[in-house]
């Protein structure tokens, strides 16, 4: 569900403020303040994909805990700041928000992760009530899908109506649970966000859907609701319905903005795509305050400009400069030059990355071995938690190696337990001269710029022939 890059934070306010205590006021209160700022959060995973549980704040490493032999957890938490975390079990990442006092239990089933998901103890309503929400928006898609080829006046009305049905359940929610202030803040938002993500896609999802030729006239009233946005929340920065309509919002922005200011010739100047992401730089650095969110937009500004353009040129030497003195976040300048180094590494006829993987017998191997010398090879990669894409894959697989029988297609494993991994191979059959296990994630993502699901690179040797291929389009 959510998708973060890594972010180093300071101490937590609650630190800082008993900081500034005196020496008498900490050892009159010592005893209360411990007790008050215990927080226990644990629970048990039915079907670990993983060994560990790991905590995070916003993008900060709180702490991580091993499953005990019955898949069960417990982190014990002194001192936090009240607010959304959120827990990574490989593959997998969900919310969970915290405050003081919370004795709270999850128990989940990785097969249907967020819909098996149930809290429980004190602490629990309010993140029952965000998995609740989350799923009856999930649940809403289809609906909203065939609202877009609505007129913007009766698309509005629809909208809204959604809206206040969600707006009335928390109403009569908040005053049985005795809800925090911040946590009906983060309710109420991933609500209103939710919503105004919707509007955002209006105008090209109407199009899309009706054929217009041009985008529909808007009355003035339909974008009523930019008023009623908080571009510079602390506390909603990694919420995901509130980043999502900011990466909307300062799309829609910067396409208005060129339509409006910019020429056909200037467009051209390094492509559209560039052209376009310097304006949402922009917009981004004119309008929000707010460091953390100022610092994660231009991150994705910077990584989708990359992704989808991914070829080196002094033009995107260039963005990656404007964007590195825009953005005073040190990990992710780091991460930029890491992808753009990666994106150089697999253009054609470069030698492959030399990194490292392992078979079923547990051998340690690099990339170039499993090569083949005399065949085109494919690499492919798959994880046990995306259960229906590795289905779909092994089938197109099939359907390939009968096509191309003068290519060599290999599947890497990502984001599994190892046992996890032996274990799929086994049920499923799995060629082990054709499968190998990626431990290192982290280095097999970046420097293979997994960017998707059906990505893949085809390598001749060990010489790269294409570095961006798709499994269902470039063969």
């Amino acid at each position: 569900m959510l998708t973060f890059g890594s972010l180093m934070e300071g101490f937590p306010h609650m630190v800082r403020l008993l900081l500034s205590f005196t020496l008498l006021s900490i050892l009159s209160c010592s005893d209360r303040t411990a007790e008050q700022s215990s927080v226990v959060f644990g629970g048990e995973i039915v079907n670990p994909t993983s060994d560990y549980v790991v905590l995070y704040h916003n993008d900060t490493y709180v702490d991580s805990v091993k499953l005990d032999k019955n898949n069960r957890f417990t982190f014990d938490l002194k001192g936090i700041e009240e607010g959304l975390y959120h827990f990574d079990h490989t593959p997998e990442l969900q919310y969970v928000y915290l405050k003081e006092g919370d004795s709270l239990l999850a128990r989940l089933n990785t097969v249907e992760f967020d819909e098996s998901l149930v809290y429980s103890g004190e602490g629990s309503d309010i993140n029952n009530f965000l998995i609740e929400l989350f799923l009856i928006q999930e649940k809403d898609e289809p609906i909203v899908q065939d609202f877009y080829k609505l007129d913007p006046e009766v698309f509005s009305k629809k909208i809204d109506s959604l809206h206040a049905i969600q707006i009335n359940h928390l109403k009569d929610f908040e005053p049985e649970n005795f809800l925090s202030p911040k946590e009906y803040t983060m309710a109420k938002a991933s609500i209103d966000y939710n919503t105004y993500i919707i509007k955002e896609k209006y105008p090209y999802y109407h199009k899309k859907e009706t054929g217009e030729e041009a985008f529909h006239n808007l009355p003035d009233s339909f974008y009523s609701y930019w008023n009623d946005v908080d571009f510079d929340n602390r506390d909603l920065t990694y919420l995901k319905p509130y980043f999502d309509f900011m990466k909307w919002h300062f799309g829609n922005l910067s396409y208005v903005y060129c339509s409006d200011n910019c020429s056909e010739e200037q467009k051209k100047v390094g492509g559209d795509r560039l052209h376009f992401n310097n304006h949402k730089l922009a917009m981004v650095d004119s309008v929000v305050q707010q460091t953390e969110l100022r610092d994660i937009l231009f991150r994705n500004i910077a990584m989708d400009y990359l992704l989808k353009v991914h070829n080196p040129s002094d033009e995107a030497i260039v963005f990656i400069d404007k964007f590195r003195n825009l953005s005073k976040n040190e990990a992710h300048k780091e991460e930029i030059d890491l992808l753009y180094k990666g994106i150089k590494n697999l253009q054609p006829n470069t030698t492959i990355p030399n990194l490292s993987l392992r078979d079923m017998d547990n051998n340690e191997l690099s990339i170039k071995q499993v090569t083949n010398k005399k065949k085109n090879t494919v690499f492919y990669f798959w994880t046990a938690a995306q259960e229906r894409h590795f289905r779909k894959v092994s089938q197109q697989i099939a359907e390939l190696e009968k096509k191309y029988p003068d290519y060599n297609f290999v599947g890497i494993n990502l984001r599994t337990s190892y046992p996890q991994w032996q274990d799929l191979m086994k049920e499923y059959s799995l060629d082990k001269e054709k499968q190998y296990y990626g431990e290192n994630f982290k280095e097999i993502q970046m420097a293979m710029i997994i960017d998707g699901l059906n990505k893949c690179v085809i390598t001749k040797d060990s010489v790269v022939v294409d570095g961006f291929a798709n499994l269902y389009t470039s063969l």
